[in-house]
């Protein structure tokens, strides 16, 4: 199976399954991973501005809640008993700033010292000196920061100040450059598993499709498609359960059905099939008369590494082989017919030259006359009743193979015969009238056999009898059967095949007989004739 044809090199080569498969997987995965990493970053960069938030907010009223802080504020600013504890808690803490003011604004601490007893810069002190906490980004003496302030307190509860606290952006955006790093090591380690995963899915794809490309896969399904619907025999397919699960096109003409017909789903195939399910023994030219046609099929299990996954059937409708066999039969006694008759005019054309040379005009005229007469009495008037040329020359063959064998086969004066241009029907009347007259040459070693053929209202009604031993009452209706015979073994299949057919295309046949003294069959067929079509 790898050893496929390369595609036409005027066609744009297809992507391999390890490229597509690689290009699908890192897509996806990286689809997935870029939405990560957006979402991953944008929590941190949250938690991370919150969680310094928090810690500012916690350094603020710890340091509000100092008793030292609440004492300073009773006194100026210059008595630098808040300075030490501000200053302690910024290096503590590593703040950009610590800022301690009284409900005028003034410093009390500050970075610098030299700005302590000044006003504090910045609006954002104003919700917080109007006893709410606050939480803002601004630019101030030293640098942008995140500043949060807080209510100071006194024993009574009465607001006496505000402790300011800032920590500089910069610093929170480096702690959030470092969870940044972590975020982009997780994605690419994310992204190295998914090539791993990638590389590992192409092997296991690669084994379970046997090496084949995408394109090869296509291809072998087209082709075998092509196949199956090509094949002259019929081809069903089940799964283990016994579902149908593929029938070609050969096989919905044989079963007359299409694949949701409630005649094909009880279609005696189904049946094989199912019991090879059961078995798991394959079953080969087996006959099985399905709806009317006698088919002949093989049946075969269908395993993957021993385990059982269905059943395939092919079969062929022995009943057209049959046919072919005989309309092969007839066409080669035809052949023999009219290797006879070319003999035979041979030599009559030497008695006439014989008569020229002698000069016996006479005799010579009255040879001609009756060559001319027994040529208009055989196949002159073959043709005028019988316009059929299939069934003229068949019937022509008969004839000369009756005269051989010591029999007289005649054609009634009332027999007529239009040309039909439907090949099934007259396929069907070959088979029929064929198999009758071969049973009447079998029946007796002489005799005479009556044969009417009459066309009326798009029916063909065909009368054959014989004067032969006849048919005892008890075998009138078992001639019909598959397999009965008097003759002997491996017999008693015309007259099935000639029944099956007629009745296939919507006719009757029936018997009557005499033992000793005659038999009879009738054939009613329609007949699709040039004056009905017109």
């Amino acid at each position: 199976m790898r050893d496929l044809p390369p595609l036409p090199p005027t066609h744009k080569r297809p992507m391999k399954l390890n490229t597509l498969v690689t290009l699908m997987v890192y897509s996806v995965t990286g689809a997935i991973l870029l939405v990560i990493f957006v979402l991953y970053f944008a929590q941190i960069t949250r938690a991370t501005r919150d969680g310094v938030r928090d810690t500012a907010l916690a350094v603020a009223r710890t340091l509000a809640d100092s008793p030292e802080v609440i004492r300073g504020l009773s006194l100026p600013p210059d008595s630098n008993i808040i300075q030490p504890v501000a200053w302690t808690v910024m290096q503590r803490n590593k703040l950009l700033f610590a800022v301690v003011t009284d409900m005028r604004g003034i410093r009390y601490s500050h970075p610098n010292s030299a700005l302590i007893g000044k006003t504090f810069i910045g609006d954002d002190l104003r919700p917080a000196l109007e006893d709410k906490e606050n939480v803002a980004i601004n630019h101030g003496v030293l640098d942008e920061a995140l500043r949060v302030f807080t209510p100071v307190y006194n024993a009574q509860h009465q607001q006496i100040g505000v402790v300011a606290v800032g920590i500089s952006l910069n610093k929170v955006e480096q702690q959030i450059a470092r969870n940044r790093w972590d975020a982009i090591w997780l994605v690419l380690f994310s992204a190295l598993l998914g090539a791993l995963g990638a590389w590992g899915l192409v092997r296991m794809l690669k084994r379970v499709l046997l090496g084949l490309e995408p394109y090869q896969i296509s291809a072998l399904l087209e082709q075998r498609q092509a196949m199956l619907q090509s094949l002259r025999e019929g081809v069903i397919a089940v799964d283990r359960q016994g579902n149908m699960t593929m029938i070609n096109h050969a096989a919905r003409q044989i079963l007359n059905a299409n694949a949701s017909s409630h005649a094909l789903h009880e279609a005696p195939l189904l049946a094989n099939l199912r019991e090879v399910l059961q078995t798991g023994l394959p079953r080969e030219d087996q006959e099985i008369n399905c709806h009317g046609r006698l088919l002949l099929c093989n049946t075969l299990p269908v395993k993957s590494e021993n385990q059982l996954m269905g059943a395939i059937t092919t079969f062929r409708d022995k009943t057209e082989i049959s046919q072919l066999l005989q309309r092969l039969d007839g066409m080669v006694s035809y052949l023999d017919v009219l290797r006879s008759h070319s003999h035979e005019f041979m030599n009559k054309l030497h008695v006439i030259l014989g008569l020229l040379h002698m000069k016996h005009y006479a005799k010579l005229e009255e040879y001609v006359l009756l060559t001319a007469n027994a040529w208009q009495s055989d196949v002159g008037t073959l043709q005028r009743k019988v316009k059929s040329p299939v069934v003229a020359g068949f019937l022509l063959g008969k004839i000369n193979r009756a005269r051989e064998l010591g029999f007289s086969l005649t054609l009634s004066d009332a027999s007529q015969v239009p040309d039909n241009p439907n090949e099934q029907q007259v396929a069907g009347l070959v088979t029929v009238l064929g198999n009758l007259i071969e049973n009447a040459l079998d029946a007796q070693p002489e005799g005479e056999i009556g044969l009417l053929l009459h066309y009326q209202q798009g029916w063909l009604n065909a009368e054959v009898s014989d004067d032969g031993p006849g048919i005892t009452p008890d075998h009138l209706q078992a001639i019909f059967n598959k397999g009965f015979s008097t003759k002997g073994e491996n017999r008693g299949v015309g007259l099935f095949l000639a029944r099956q057919q007629i009745e296939n295309l919507g006719g009757d046949i029936t018997v009557e007989s005499e033992p000793g003294v005659f038999t009879q069959f009738f054939v009613q067929l329609p007949w699709d004739s040039e004056r009905k079509s017109t």
